[in-house]
C-alpha cells in the first residue's frame, strides 16, 4: 500500500493505493523480510498528513514490522533464514556522532525512520540493515508482536523517562495502543502503584478499567489523587494543559508524540504558570527510540508475558485501519495482516 502524496485524511479517505512492485533485493548487510504483520500507528497518520513529512515519495508506510527472514545481503550474518524478525521506527543512524556514541542515537541528525525515510511494512516484503533488526521472542503471535516494536517500545521509554517508582500515582492521557501496553507494564513492574486514565471516549475508559486502571475519566475530569507522573499519547494540545493542573509538586509529564496537531494549539495560551508549572513541575518530550529500547522492552514483555490486545485488518484495508485510528475507534492496537 503506497503513499503518493501528502494529504489530509479528513478529506481524502483513501490516501494509500494498492500497487504491485518488485521484491526489493538486500545489499551488503541488509536482510530481506517477508512481512507477516505490521502495526498501524498514529505516527503513520503524521507521515501521511505531513506533520513529520516523508523524505521521499512514493513511499510504503509502516514501522511495526514482523516477518520471516527470506534472504540476506553478501555481508549479513546476524540472523538465519526463517528467523522471525522485527523492524521498528529507527531504521538507521550514523553511529559516529556525539549522540550515537553516548546511547542517544534517537537524537542523531542522520536518524532515518522506517516508513518515513525508507519503505516500511505495509507490503509483502521489505529490507533493513541487520544492525537495525530484532529477533522476536517466542510466545507472542505475529499480530501481538507488531505493536511491541513501537507502541510498546516507545511506551517503555516514556515510562523510564517519568522516573516513576513503585507506589506512586501515574496518569495515562489517551488510551490507544501505547497507553494500554504501558498500563499492562505498570501493573507488572509497579504493582503498588495506582493508574488513572484520561480519555475522550467511553469505550476507551471502559477498556482501561477492564485492564486494571483505578479510575478513568475525560480530560477535563479531576482524578481522585494528584499525579506523580503522567504520559500523554494524544495528538492534541488541550489534554497536556488539562493534565498539568493535576500534577503533584515536582511531578513530570512525558509527552509521547512525534508531532501534535495544530487545530487546538491555542489551548497552550491557557497554560497558567503558578497553577500548572510552578513548584518544579516538568514537561519532557520523547524523541524516537533507540535500539536498546526495543531490545530491552522485547525481553521485558516476554518475561512479564505482556500481550497487547489487537484488531487485525487485511493489507488492502490499510486505509480503513488508518481512518478508524484517526476517528478513535480503538481498542488496543491495530495490525495489518500481510501473510501467514
Amino acid at each position: 500500500m503506497v503513499l503518493h502524496d501528502i494529504t489530509d485524511l479528513g478529506r481524502n479517505r483513501d490516501p494509500l493505493s494498492y500497487a504491485e512492485l518488485p521484491v526489493p533485493e538486500p545489499e551488503d548487510r541488509e536482510i530481506l523480510i517477508r512481512v507477516l504483520t505490521c502495526g498501524v500507528c498514529h505516527t503513520d497518520i503524521d507521515v501521511i498528513e505531513g506533520r513529520t513529512p516523508p523524505s521521499r515519495l512514493p513511499l510504503i508506510p509502516g514501522h511495526q514490522v514482523v516477518g520471516r527472514l527470506e534472504a540476506t545481503g553478501s555481508a549479513a550474518q546476524r540472523f538465519n533464514r526463517g528467523d522471525r524478525i522485527g523492524i521498528a521506527w529507527i531504521h538507521a543512524a550514523c553511529g559516529t556522532c556525539h549522540f550515537c556514541m553516548h546511547g542517544q542515537e534517537n537524537l542523531c541528525d542522520r536518524f532515518r525512520a522506517t516508513g518515513r525515510d525508507a519503505d516500511g511494512g505495509y507490503a509483502e516484503y521489505t529490507v533493513v540493515s541487520e544492525d537495525f533488526a530484532y529477533r522476536i521472542p517466542d510466545g507472542f503471535s505475529d499480530a501481538e508482536a507488531a505493536p511491541l516494536l513501537c507502541a510498546g517500545a516507545i511506551g517503555y521509554r516514556s515510562l523510564r523517562l517519568t522516573g516513576m517508582r513503585d507506589g506512586e500515582t501515574m496518569g495515562l492521557i489517551g488510551f490507544g495502543a501505547s497507553g494500554h501496553i504501558v498500563l499492562k507494564l505498570v501493573k507488572h513492574i509497579f504493582p503498588r502503584s495506582t493508574v488513572f486514565v484520561f480519555s475522550r471516549t467511553e469505550a476507551e475508559r471502559t477498556f482501561a478499567m477492564e485492564l486494571g486502571a483505578c479510575w478513568a475519566g475525560d480530560f477535563e475530569n479531576s482524578p481522585p489523587e494528584k499525579l506523580r507522573s503522567a504520559i500523554d499519547t494524544t495528538p492534541a494540545w488541550k489534554p497536556v494543559v488539562e493534565i498539568m493542573k493535576h500534577l503533584e509538586k515536582g511531578g513530570r509529564l512525558v509527552v509521547n508524540a512525534i508531532r501534535k496537531e495544530e487545530k487546538d494549539k491555542e489551548a497552550l495560551l491557557s497554560l497558567d504558570y503558578p497553577r500548572d508549572l510552578w513548584m518544579e513541575k516538568e514537561i519532557k518530550s520523547v524523541a524516537n527510540i533507540t535500539r536498546k529500547d526495543v531490545e530491552e522492552f522485547l525481553d521485558l514483555a516476554a518475561a512479564c508475558s505482556i500481550r497487547p490486545d489487537v484488531q487485525e485488518y487485511d493489507l488492502r484495508d490499510a486505509n480503513k485501519a488508518l481512518l478508524d485510528l484517526k476517528e478513535r475507534k480503538i481498542r488496543g492496537a491495530k495490525v495489518l495482516r500481510i501473510s501467514y
